[in-house]
């Protein structure tokens, strides 16, 4: 991958690819990184024959990976039957599969084959066209459609298979928003061209990979400080949600720019914005050091951050 990052693409970023069909999803990101000149990961593998939302994370954004691997998925699956069935039973018996399911990853699988428990969120019969049933499927991270097709197959009384398969959500991030690979490449020409706005409009900012995390807002004079692995204190803070005392909590600038994750010293209801007292420790931090003014000073050395 070349290590020149082409102009106008900003530090870190998020790209929802429509990933399709052939490609591994390793390879569709590293297509991303080669165009783009940029480091990156994806959120969540898609097999090769899959297609759908991918979501490619650039530069300091593939931080968090860990965040948006637990994200819930929603697919829209094609599966096949291997005897007849009416519509009856087999609505009846998708409704039975909704709430925890245990699971096994097939064979093909590169995880150990271990067995986990997945929550299945919603499972609604679409149509159903001879042994062919489409259905849509919410459903937890690290959740096998696949097994999944095998096991309704098997309580159905008919087996069954997947045929295909397309992830429409991953997490907040839906198809909608997804972008082909040509898009990215028209992008990146039009951007080499003196026209960053297409680009502009393909990346999206780390913050909206946080969901609905708990959240502090930070003063600007705070800002760098957090950027070195400095703990905050509450003076720095503007706002907060609601959160507990060890959570995982993102730190956003008032201009609604990531700047950090951090573990919560305390529960939010158990301080003001504006009091002293330390409140936060920086974990994993997103914003480069230098990107606000520094408006603290330090007697200690900050603690260390993930950076990568």
């Amino acid at each position: 991958m070349s290590e020149r990052r082409l102009p106008g693409v900003p530090p870190a970023g998020l790209i929802v690819v429509d990933k399709p069909r052939g490609p591994s999803s390793h390879q569709v990101a590293a297509w991303v990184g080669d165009m783009l000149g940029v480091p990156v990961g994806h959120a969540g593998t898609l097999d090769p024959q899959v297609s759908g939302v991918l979501v490619v994370m650039t530069g300091p954004a593939v931080r968090l990976a860990p965040v948006l691997l637990r994200e819930q998925k929603e697919y829209v699956c094609a599966m096949r039957l291997h005897g007849d069935a009416d519509r009856t039973r087999i609505e009846e018996t998708a409704a039975t599969f909704v709430g925890r399911v245990y699971q096994r990853p097939p064979r093909r699988s590169a995880v150990k084959r271990t067995l986990r428990i997945r929550k299945i969120r919603d499972l609604e019969i679409l149509d159903i066209e001879g042994r062919l049933v489409l259905f849509r499927v919410v459903c937890d991270a690290g959740t096998y459609i696949r097994s999944l097709c095998h096991h309704l197959g098997l309580a159905i009384g008919t087996g069954a298979h997947m045929q295909e398969l397309r992830r429409t959500r991953s997490g907040s991030f839906t198809e909608d928003e997804a972008v082909s690979l040509h898009d990215i490449r028209d992008a990146a020409v039009a951007t080499e061209g003196g026209d960053p706005a297409p680009l502009s409009r393909i990346i999206l900012p780390p913050v909206r990979g946080i969901g609905d995390m708990p959240r502090i807002v930070v003063r600007d004079a705070a800002i760098d400080a957090l950027c070195h692995g400095a703990r905050l204190a509450g003076v720095g803070v503007v706002s907060r949600t609601k959160y507990r005392k060890g959570e995982t909590v993102a730190v956003l600038s008032q201009k609604d720019e990531l700047v950090c994750l951090g573990e919560a010293l305390s529960a939010s209801d158990a301080y003001a914005p504006g009091e002293t007292g330390l409140v936060l420790a920086p974990r994993t931090v997103m914003m480069a050091p230098g990107t606000y003014p520094r408006g603290w000073r330090s007697r200690e050395r900050p603690e260390p951050t993930t950076r990568a």
